[in-house]
């Protein structure tokens, strides 16, 4: 597919500072998840009704506050087409965050997805069977076509090979896992394989994709409540790249760095918010052990303190100390920048 043509990209710098910045987040998500179960629950909770309700905001389609969370929560059933199609959304959310790791991203899956979100529209889960456009629509009426997808008869094969193409990218480690989750949802946008609810599909294939490289942000902040907050953004940078798409000549840093700088920030809210949590009884000792275990070669203490976010130098010293006496870490030096090597 037409954005993993390149065998080799160079990506600017401005790509490698954001990327190089969501990487040390990620390394930190796994200790903030440890700290209290119950506050990080309601987190999924929020995460879950901003998702359903931004996505389908982002296309049109509103619901009444009062009626999101026993909707997406709860067990209330629909009323209308509007909340048809969030119940939907929440539907395939589920699915995503129960089962990504067993779902491969294929034409089924895709189809899937949309089938889902769609609720019982009579073309849900079905390719486009007319050609359509991207358009923009003025306050006076007047539309321009800002975009020409892929014809219905070459939507099953472009989807095909977009899904073999990132597979094989995915397998041979041809790209940065990120970048491959980009140019998956870039071609995807740009085939448009479906009447309607392209959107919502490419935000869930967004997630699935993360969810399955390890950025498990998304199950605590919602990538498209971000993504609506700056809607002007996330399409402006969507026309740039797809410009000269269909001769593979298009440029894709306006989205990629659009894509880092959505999951750069959930991940600066989800750390700002489960920073405030007060992490349970001996959870502060379990992180700074874990965060040991996972060192490889000599490592000072203020390493583990860069590494482990809320906890103090002072505890660290002291599970140091617990972990020299069980003979688990040895020290190398003299010091506060004294190197430790763990034993066996």
């Amino acid at each position: 597919m037409h954005s993993f043509k390149d065998e080799t990209v160079k990506l600017p710098l401005g790509s490698v500072w954001l990327m190089n910045s969501i990487s040390e987040h990620k390394g930190k998500q796994e200790l903030y998840t440890k700290q209290s179960p119950q506050i990080l629950k309601s987190l999924v909770e929020m995460a879950l009704i901003e998702s359903a309700e931004s996505s389908n905001r982002i296309e049109g389609v509103a619901v009444e506050r009062n009626r999101l969370k026993p909707l997406i929560i709860g067990r209330s059933k629909p009323h209308d087409r509007p909340e048809e199609e969030v119940a939907g959304y929440r539907r395939a959310l589920d699915l995503i965050h129960k089962k990504h790791a067993g779902i491969s991203i294929t034409p089924e899956t895709i189809k899937e997805l949309h089938r889902l979100c769609r609720g019982e529209i009579w073309d849900a889960g079905k390719w486009k069977e007319k050609d359509n456009d991207i358009i923009r629509k003025y306050s006076d009426g007047r539309v321009d076509i800002i975009f020409k997808p892929v014809s219905s008869g070459k939507t099953p094969a472009m989807v095909e090979q977009l899904c073999l193409s990132y597979e094989n990218s995915v397998n041979q480690l041809k790209y940065p896992e990120i970048y491959a989750v980009a140019c998956l949802v870039l071609d995807f946008l740009c085939i448009h394989p479906f009447r309607d609810g392209n959107g919502r599909v490419s935000r869930l294939l967004t997630l699935l994709a993360l969810y399955q490289h390890g950025y498990q942000v998304t199950k605590y902040i919602s990538l498209e409540r971000i993504t609506e907050q700056s809607k002007e953004t996330y399409y402006e940078s969507l026309n740039k790249s797809s410009q000269k798409w269909h001769q593979s000549k298009h440029d894709i840093f306006p989205w990629f760095n659009y894509f880092l700088g959505t999951v750069l920030r959930a991940y600066k809210e989800f750390e700002e918010r489960a920073g405030s949590i007060k992490p349970a009884k001996g959870v502060k000792t379990e992180i700074i052990t874990a965060t040991i275990e996972k060192e490889v070669g000599e490592f000072a203490i203020s390493d583990i303190e860069r590494l482990c976010p809320g906890v103090s130098r002072d505890m660290i010293r002291v599970v140091f100390r617990q972990l020299q006496k069980e003979k688990r870490i040895i020290c190398l030096g003299k010091g506060q920048s004294a190197k430790w090597k763990r034993i066996g």
